[in-house]
């Protein structure tokens, strides 16, 4: 992802903060090569997610079986145990690797053991569109709480014809946290995460599905050829991805990012626009190929997926890395 001008760069930190929770931007339009940050991502002492976590899947809106198939994939592929999968580097498990880097510093300060385990969980679709077609924030909150509010990440991915708070004008997806509800004797609500994610194939493919679409701004360069041959879901990967590190590593927006809470840089959004070495504005790096189809990818998943995924930030090198 690359860089832009002062102008756009203003509207890459817009934020929509609801009243009612905490949230924070991940990947926003198209983003080009911008700097590596000089330091390291500080840690501001709060807690992150830790032990068994289910991912669960708010669809909202209308998905074919094939594409709810690509993103469910994705997250079995996080700790697969196959091992055609484990074989097939590099792998999204591999790519996931980072992240744990940073539940090790905690564990080596504190001395206590601090890991993350991560597994798919319920899937609940929403076809016939009950909040209607153009969503709030707090609309979003509201059916994220759909999922289990304990344990859990809550991902809400809405369907191409849904618009969204924000969408397109200033970000391509957003992870936050919000207050669970009181049950039957329940004094104090807990926090849980979630995470929300556009299909942007027919709102705005140049911002938010680059590289697999022509950008509409910046340097201009052949679109890639998305791996699941479908620009939408290969674009909402990327966006999930992005911010699934950021839920990890900043879920309650006292973990580790650089910069101010409310615009943060965080482990995927300090690395914006690369994908592979080499990388520069208008282009993701240098990038596997598969030599059938000829898309472009850098991770093998589980069931034979391939997926384009964006660079982290390493702290063990202070430097945003790349599977390829």
């Amino acid at each position: 992802m690359a860089s832009f001008s002062t102008s756009t760069l203003l509207l890459q930190i817009i934020l929509v903060i609801s009243l009612f929770h905490f949230s924070l931007a991940g990947r926003r339009l198209t983003e080009l090569v911008q700097d590596q940050p000089a330091l390291p991502l500080q840690y501001h002492k709060g807690p992150l997610l830790s032990g068994k976590i289910s991912i669960n899947l708010i669809w909202y809106g209308n998905f074919k079986p094939s594409q709810r198939a690509i993103v469910s994939d994705f997250f079995n592929s996080l700790y697969s145990s196959s091992k055609t999968h484990q074989n097939q580097l590099p792998s999204v498990s591999s790519w996931w690797k980072t992240t744990e880097k940073y539940y090790h510093l905690i564990s080596t300060s504190s001395k206590k053991p601090t890991s993350l385990s991560l597994r798919l969980g319920k899937q609940i679709l929403d076809e016939n569109y009950s909040l209607g077609k153009s969503l709030t924030s707090k609309q979003i909150v509201r059916l994220a709480a759909r999922g289990e509010q304990s344990n859990a990440i809550n991902v809400v991915l809405t369907a191409s014809d849904v618009t969204v708070e924000g969408f397109c004008s200033s970000r391509c997806g957003t992870h936050g946290s919000s207050y669970s509800s009181l049950k039957k004797g329940q004094v104090k609500s807990n926090k849980f995460a979630y995470i929300w994610v556009g299909n942007s194939e027919t709102q705005c493919p140049g911002q938010c599905a680059w590289p697999f679409h022509q950008p509409i701004y910046g340097p201009q360069s052949a679109p890639l050829i998305a791996p699941n041959n479908d620009v939408g879901l290969d674009g909402m990967v990327i966006n999930l991805a992005s911010l699934l590190a950021g839920t990890a590593t900043n879920p309650f927006g006292n973990g580790y990012f650089q910069g101010p809470a409310d615009a943060p840089l965080e482990v995927a959004s300090a690395c914006p626009g690369v994908y592979g070495k080499g990388a520069y504005p208008g282009y993701a790096g240098d990038l596997l190929v598969d030599s059938s189809t000829g898309a472009s990818y850098n991770a093998n998943g589980a069931n034979g997926r391939k997926y384009l995924l964006p660079a982290l930030f390493d702290p063990s090198t202070s430097s945003c890395s790349t599977l390829v």
